[in-house]
């Protein structure tokens, strides 16, 4: 055996030693979190294997051999780069048919939505656990020609199978932060065997390529594509979905003379953070209306109440009837899979988990749609897109409340500068343009 080939089976001997007390500890708060975010029992049972009766019956309708794709997708954010890829493929290759997995109930169910326009073509599933005997079932069950993961969750046993039956995985909108580096490489002789399975890269920026070849990736199998979530091409809302959110408005009483700011994504803590910044605002813009996008909607009760004791009494959107209380109009958006038809309302965003958490969330979506965008100090998980935009003056970034309400100010009386923000944001993105295109035709040379 070479030496390679006994580091891999080193990290998988170790993998597999630590993976069951891993899941053993991890159980209770997933199950917590499952049931917190609308998942079931039967979610739990299928991650391990146990599909339902119609799912099976799904999967043996799809196309087989070379034209069965497998792709996985984390959470909301990959999700909506699974759908972006998917539709395309579903366009330029008629006989394709996909199995898509999510780990989360809120990526599941915004997948499943997608789906049911696809009956034929998209099967949607619960990533499975990467114990070997469910890895081995999946494959087993699904047959791909090839793995596809959107951006970087890398299963070491699933992968590790899935190369000695012949099957290639790939990785699409790869990205890899200085820090993760930094991480992965003080667990080095570990980390590269597993890397070094797979047999394609497709990533956002040069210095991404740089980094995953620190990592173990031979240079060859990676390749700068850009960014799909970022490629304009394609990230137009739906307008059916826009109209009806538009009617979603009305019925709370925010006319088209009113300014939307929209809070994308947030964070714990976050919406009270920026609602009394809106308040101080709408005593000078009586025109004011706010949007809060949480990023995890099972924190609905608790966001209402926490704005009603500033005196802020905000509605669901989900129980819109009757026009929202006066001074400024307040609803929480507590459905899923909206938030760019949302962004496309609005007037300005500003972007979550950028205030009092680390990472940040993405502010491509609002971007593309050509608003003004503004964020906080905390954007590390999106360091080169935010280093674009403001290279571009195409976002703003501010580093503390104080300093975002003196912007804000300054937005909402010149509307020159609030649509040159716009459109210099959007051009930023053409350096993604494209982006795509150049996946799909490396994925399938």
């Amino acid at each position: 055996m070479d030496r390679g080939l006994m580091s891999l089976a080193f990290t998988l001997l170790l993998y597999n030693l630590l993976l069951p007390l891993g899941l053993v500890f991890l159980l209770p708060g997933a199950v917590r979190k499952m049931k917190a975010r609308g998942g079931r029992w039967s979610d739990l049972g299928e991650r391990f294997g146990f599909l339902p009766m119609e799912k099976c019956a799904a999967l043996a309708s799809l196309p087989c051999g070379q034209d069965r794709l497998w792709i996985h997708a984390v959470s909301v954010g990959e999700a909506g780069i699974a759908i972006k890829l998917v539709t395309r493929l579903l366009r330029e290759r008629p006989h394709t048919g996909i199995v898509i997995t999510t780990t989360t109930p809120t990526a599941q169910a915004m997948v499943q939505d997608f789906a049911s326009r696809h009956p034929q073509r998209v099967v949607v599933l619960y990533s499975p656990v990467d114990l070997p005997w469910v890895g081995s079932a999946f494959l087993e069950l699904i047959r791909p020609a090839q793995i596809i993961l959107v951006e970087a969750e890398l299963w070491p046993n699933l992968v590790s199978m899935a190369r000695r039956q012949g099957i290639r995985v790939s990785m699409v909108n790869a990205r890899l932060s200085a820090k993760s580096e930094k991480r992965f490489r003080q667990l080095g002789f570990l980390v590269r065997p597993i890397f070094a399975m797979l047999d394609r890269v497709l990533v956002q920026e040069p210095g991404d390529a740089e980094r995953f070849a620190g990592i173990g990736v031979k240079r060859e199998h990676i390749q700068h594509t850009g960014s799909i979530k970022f490629d304009p091409q394609g990230a137009e809302a739906d307008p059916e979905q826009v109209d009806a959110l538009w009617q979603v408005l009305q019925r709370a009483g925010i006319t088209a003379q009113q300014r939307v700011i929209l809070l994308a994504s947030t964070h714990s803590g976050e919406e009270v953070l920026l609602a009394r910044v809106m308040q101080s605002l709408s005593r000078h813009h009586h025109d004011l209306a706010l949007l809060i996008v949480p990023r995890h909607v099972e924190r609905t009760e608790a966001i209402l109440a926490a704005l009603s004791e500033i005196g802020l009494e905000a509605q669901r959107r989900s129980a819109v009837s009757t026009a929202l209380a006066s001074g400024l109009p307040s609803l929480i958006i507590d459905t899923t899979g909206e938030l760019r038809a949302w962004q496309c309302l609005a007037s300005i965003v500003i972007v979550g988990k950028s205030f009092l958490a680390v990472g940040g969330q993405n502010p491509a979506e609002a971007v593309m749609a050509k608003k003004p965008v503004l964020f906080g100090p905390h954007m590390e998980n999106f360091e080169p897109l935010v280093d674009l935009l403001l290279k571009h003056q195409g976002a703003v970034q501010v580093p503390d409340v104080t300093a975002l309400e003196k912007e804000l100010a300054s937005l909402l009386t010149d509307a020159v500068r609030c649509q040159r923000l716009g459109e210099s944001g959007h051009a930023a993105l053409r350096a993604h343009e494209g982006a795509t295109d150049k996946t799909l035709a490396a994925l399938f040379a």
